[in-house]
């Protein structure tokens, strides 16, 4: 049983990779033209887009019940309070989630000719709306519960893509990601990581969200400022073996005592390798797939132990 649930955890994660690999390029073939819009509203397009997406969510949280959840389940609803665990690290995880979701929702009913308005909302709601989903089968498990907190989370990066694109038609600050290899998973590898790509997706101490800016967006269309330029803004934590302070496993495991944790805030340069003119379109739409990916950039870090520089950080 221990064996069939680490496996389904890290199929789970990789799904959730292949998930915003394949959301970013699509998202980018819409922006290349490479997918035809329409003005209008072709009933056909989103006739067929409503019922992928909900054959999409349904038989994707069938699955997650049936090799995951099932496994855990308590047979009763009950709510779970973790606003304070990983120093909400992972809540900005779960605001990212529900953005790009939410943004290829967007795209597709404007691809469909949706009113933009409606587009933009239910569009971009599909996130929020998948997401609760998995939340109310967290609701029934023993291991976790129906956590407000993330919700609070999820509805945040929904709201950040709607609107967005009511006001500006367009994603001028976009929710991004990068990781490093941390000392910490080796104290607990079970619950960190014992590899280097577990440790990439489960390891809250080398994962850093941020909001990138593209400052161009932002100035007079006749700026001859780089268009690929963005300045970004991040957010993580460092010194977590647990959830929180008082987890049980710190109760045993007197290591606990050995670390402070405390929260990483920075400053850096991006690049939206999308942005760039390519002769082929290809590499547009190559790198924009990886548009969630935030760049290495010289990056100043501002946390408790004062102002450290990086000379590229990632």
């Amino acid at each position: 049983m221990i064996q069939i649930t680490q496996l389904s955890l890290k199929c789970m994660k990789l799904i959730w990779i292949l998930l915003f690999i394949t959301i970013s390029a699509f998202i980018k073939a819409q922006e290349l033209k490479l997918l035809d819009y329409s003005d209008t509203l072709i009933k056909k397009r989103r006739n067929t887009i409503l019922i992928s997406e909900s054959i999409g969510t349904i038989s994707s949280l069938i699955l997650l019940n049936e090799i995951w959840y099932k496994n855990h389940s308590t047979g009763k609803f009950h709510f779970f309070n973790d606003g304070e665990e990983w120093m909400q690290v992972d809540k900005v995880g779960h605001a990212m989630a529900s953005y790009y979701v939410g943004i290829a929702g967007i795209e597709a009913l404007k691809w469909s000719g949706a009113k933009k308005n409606k587009a933009s909302f239910w569009g971009g709601s599909l996130g929020l709306i998948y997401l609760t989903g998995v939340e109310i089968l967290d609701g029934y498990s023993d291991k976790w519960g129906f956590s407000g907190y993330d919700m609070l989370a999820n509805t945040s990066g929904t709201a950040l893509a709607i609107s967005q694109d009511l006001i500006w038609n367009e994603q001028r600050i976009k929710l991004k990601f990068s990781t490093h290899q941390t000392k910490y998973a080796a104290y607990r590898p079970n619950m960190l990581g014992s590899t280097f790509s577990e440790r990439i997706l489960k390891d809250y101490n080398g994962q850093t969200y941020w909001l990138s800016l593209n400052i161009k967006d932002f100035l007079k269309e006749e700026s001859h400022f780089p268009s690929w330029l963005n300045v970004a803004i991040g957010y993580g934590a460092e010194e977590m073996v647990t959830g929180n302070i008082n987890a049980d496993w710190c109760m045993t495991n007197h290591i606990c005592a050995d670390f402070t944790r405390y929260r990483q805030f920075y400053l850096s340069f991006d690049a939206d390798l999308s942005k760039i003119e390519y002769k082929r379109k290809f590499f547009k739409l190559l790198f924009g797939s990886f548009g969630f990916l935030k760049f290495p950039a010289p990056t100043l870090e501002f946390s408790q132990n004062g102002i450290k520089g990086h000379l590229f950080y990632y």
